[in-house]
């Protein structure tokens, strides 16, 4: 019959990872660092450097917490060994607690150097000093920080604990205990290394994990390491400016939505451009609202039928899409199993409905 002393262990074992690791079971359940000390940590969205300075040091302290919560745990499921009467338990269980409370009293050493001068010594503050150029402070550098992480065309994606956030101007990753950045005009990115996973909780196909390294010109900046699915991978490259490199032998799988991007974008290429009329001003996409319109919809495909009359239908709209847009939402109609109908086959425009295929695309003169 399992022991109650083994019971607690296993469970306060399994407790500790789960914990340190949050799940979506703990994170749904509110048993997160974030929910639990969220009056003091503040708002992501409204100050995502300070939150993160306050987020890595409560996780330090409560990790470090964690042997001596076990102690203590073992004083009330083991009465027995007579674990809160100090000078009676035996000297591994002794060594055990003093080691427990040496860890609890450094990390609040750490934690209360870091927080002098206004968390000047923590590590964060050291990385946007190190991105510091004057007449500008490391606050004004978490400004722009802040001020990027609030919009709404960042790239972010990962796991609470390794999350990868690409804003205009910053390349970041946010750990459990550190948060890395490095300025886009600075760093170049190298793809190392993928990982093929046959099982992938969002999609019945293998996944591939793309391993990217992030060096900074900066010499004060470490590289860094991100980590994201290569369906992933032609929307960071969208966001990201700085130049990526791959290392040889590293071949990146892309969807078939991707690569009938591609396709539709060497086809639009082949078809009659569209003039711009004299004094027609050009809009910004309304699917992205980042580049400018450069597409129209023009009725060009041949006449088929008996009464010489095509399919498609004619467009009154004004540019209104870039090529990309409208390439995925021509993608987005089509019959997922059918890949091999995709060029062959007409769509309503998104904005006015009037049927029209490929060959109806033109680019702006």
């Amino acid at each position: 019959m399992e022991s109650p002393e083994l019971s607690f262990t296993l469970a306060y074992i399994v407790f500790c990872l789960c914990f340190v690791f949050t799940p979506n079971e703990f994170r749904s359940a509110g048993l997160t660092i974030q929910n639990l000390f969220s009056s003091w940590l503040g708002s992501e969205d409204v100050a995502f450097v300070q939150f993160h300075i306050r987020r890595t040091s409560v996780t330090v302290l409560v990790h470090s917490a964690l042997p001596l919560g076990y102690y203590i745990g073992m004083c009330v499921a083991a009465p027995e060994k007579k674990l809160g009467y100090f000078h009676q338990v035996n000297d591994s269980w002794r060594a055990f607690f003093l080691l427990s409370i040496c860890l609890q009293l450094t990390s609040w050493t750490i934690v209360i150097y870091w927080s002098q001068h206004h968390w000047h010594n923590h590590p964060i503050s050291r990385g946007l000093q190190a991105h510091e150029r004057p007449p500008y402070s490391d606050w004004s550098v978490a400004s722009s920080i802040n001020t990027e992480f609030r919009r709404i065309d960042k790239f972010a994606t990962g796991a609470p604990g390794a999350r990868v956030i690409v804003t205009d101007s910053w390349v970041l990753k946010v750990t459990t205990y550190h948060v890395y950045m490095a300025l886009q005009n600075e760093c170049h990115v190298t793809v190392t290394e993928s990982r093929q996973h046959q099982l992938s909780p969002d999609s019945s196909s293998p996944a591939q994990i793309l391993t990217l390294r992030v060096d900074s010109i900066n010499p004060a900046i470490r590289h860094f390491d991100i980590r994201l699915n290569s369906t992933e991978y032609a929307e960071l490259r969208e966001k990201l400016h700085a130049p990526i490199r791959n290392s040889a032998n590293v071949v990146i799988h892309q969807t078939i939505s991707e690569l009938f991007l591609e396709t539709f974008r060497a086809q639009v290429d082949l078809n009659e451009p569209y003039t711009l009329p004299i004094g027609q001003e050009i809009e910004p996409c309304i699917g992205c609202m980042q580049v400018p319109a450069n597409t129209k919809l023009v009725r060009l495909c041949q006449r088929e039928g008996p009464f010489n009359e095509s399919d498609c239908q004619l467009c009154m709209c004004r540019p209104m899409w870039c090529l990309s847009c409208l390439g995925r939402w021509f993608a987005s109609r089509q019959d997922q199993q059918r890949p091999e109908t995709w060029l062959s086959s007409k769509v309503p425009c998104p904005t006015c409905r009037a049927k029209f295929c490929i060959l109806d695309v033109s680019v702006l003169h």
